[in-house]
């Protein structure tokens, strides 16, 4: 046998056999890209809370996104182009000249496909297996190739800061609440998360972005009781009312001296019954401050997440609300808090009040002014904004720049709006249609 025929095609498999072992670690590099990316870091936390020590390198290794992406890169890059070179070499050598156009388009077909496309697919479908399976292998890497990658950092982020542009790699971070919200939202349009809940995990998130004078309830609107009525008329406006809890006020409204509860009210009252014997003249010298609770006082800026913090820390339900200047503007309960998260939560003793919105047989809506815009959202899937107003009345009243009549009509957010109804300088019920 011919000794330069018989090195041509030794020289041709171990060619051939180094270029196949390079295409594997390109697919490794393309498919530990993918699936490190694409994994989802709480279910990597959850696996790797119940042992699973790859998924817990997995997590340890995208802590830092940079660097990962560099020692992939870089890697993939080398054995990409150093598996094009020994293909040039060996297509030239059996072919001639024609061999680099043959060799581009054999390696581009077999990149593609089993060093791209294959395993990056694969990666997708399954993402975290994948990404605690190559966390082993892809830690060597980044060992072994962290001199370059951390050269290459500091050239790229010089580049970047002479064009204005300042690498943060733990951006993501801060937007984690925007990918969870895009997450729930994508999730409900595809039909997998249902209305309900997708209302529920959005209220829990808007907890930090919303104040409390959003969801209080107006002063307006706030039952209380006047310290100097007689005891029979405290009692029997108490027993009167839907609500266990109310305020106390003395001598003017804006006064508020206490907040009584009724079980301490009709325990107290109950006492002094005991105690004389007889009705007539057992409520005699009753002092209601007595027996109220301190009221607890609150400024509208609050945010709703530290409120319900405060409520539970203090083991109480019920504030008052102040602006800067210590005027009451209204009031806030646990309850009120909750129903942002759940909706409306009612009880045998709450009053069935008139619906708030319903529709109408020619089409339109009928809106309580004062509902607010948000909960118009949450029933409608509209997407109103409440950034100026939190009621729909407040809405139109802030577009129109006016206090409108019975009657205007005006158009704006791709809805057309009708005053139906009007109270004083109060929109008491508007007809709604989208245009």
């Amino acid at each position: 046998m011919d000794p330069t025929h018989f090195a041509l095609d030794s020289a041709f498999w171990i060619s051939s056999a180094a270029i196949a072992a390079l295409l594997v670690l390109s697919a490794f590099f393309s498919g530990s890209e993918t699936a490190l990316t694409a994994a989802s870091r709480g279910k990597l936390r959850s696996q790797a809370d119940n042992g699973n020590r790859g998924a817990a390198r997995a997590l340890r290794i995208t802590e830092d996104n940079e660097r990962l992406i560099g020692s992939v890169l870089l890697g993939n890059n080398l054995v990409n182009i150093l598996a094009a070179s020994l293909a040039t070499a060996l297509f030239t050598r059996s072919f001639g000249e024609s061999g680099v156009a043959l060799a581009t388009l054999v390696m581009t077909l077999l990149v593609l496909v089993f060093a791209e496309v294959l395993p990056k697919t694969y990666a997708i479908t399954n993402a975290e297996r994948a990404a605690a399976r190559v966390s082993p292998g892809i830690r060597i890497a980044i060992l072994v190739f962290a001199p370059p990658v951390s050269a290459v950092r500091m050239f790229v982020r010089g580049l970047l800061r002479i064009f204005g542009v300042k690498a943060d790699p733990d951006s993501h971070i801060l937007a984690l609440r925007e990918e969870i919200v895009g997450t729930i939202t994508l999730g409900h349009s595809q039909g997998a998360v249902e209305k309900e809940d997708r209302d529920r995990l959005l209220g829990a998130l808007d907890l930090g972005d919303r104040s409390v004078d959003e969801i209080m309830r107006h002063r307006s609107e706030i039952e209380m009781i006047d310290a100097g009525l007689h005891p029979e008329k405290i009692l029997e406006q108490c027993l009167a009312s839907s609500h266990s809890r109310l305020p106390v006020w003395s001598g003017d409204p804006e006064n508020i001296v206490g907040i009584v509860h009724a079980k301490d009210l009709l325990r107290a009252m109950h006492t002094l019954w005991r105690r004389t014997g007889e009705v007539a003249n057992a409520y005699e010298g009753f002092d209601i401050r007595k027996v109220a609770m301190q009221p607890y006082f609150v400024p509208d800026t609050t945010m709703l997440d530290d409120q319900m913090r405060q409520f539970l820390r203090r083991r109480t339900h019920f504030a008052l609300v102040v602006d800067e200047y210590g005027s009451l503007q209204g009031l806030i309960t646990l309850e009120d808090i909750l129903e942002e998260i759940v909706g409306e939560i009612t009880d045998e003793f709450d009053l069935t009040p008139e619906q708030p919105m319903r529709r109408t047989d020619d089409g339109h809506f009928l809106v309580d002014g004062a509902m607010t815009i948000r909960d118009l959202n949450r029933a409608t899937d509209w997407n109103l904004p409440d950034d100026e107003a939190n009621t729909v009345a407040g809405l139109v009243i802030h577009e129109a720049q006016m206090i409108p009549t019975q009657g205007q009509e005006f158009s704006f957010h791709g809805f057309r709006f009708e005053v139906a109804a009007r109270s004083d300088n109060r929109i008491t019920r508007l007809k709604m249609k989208p245009l």
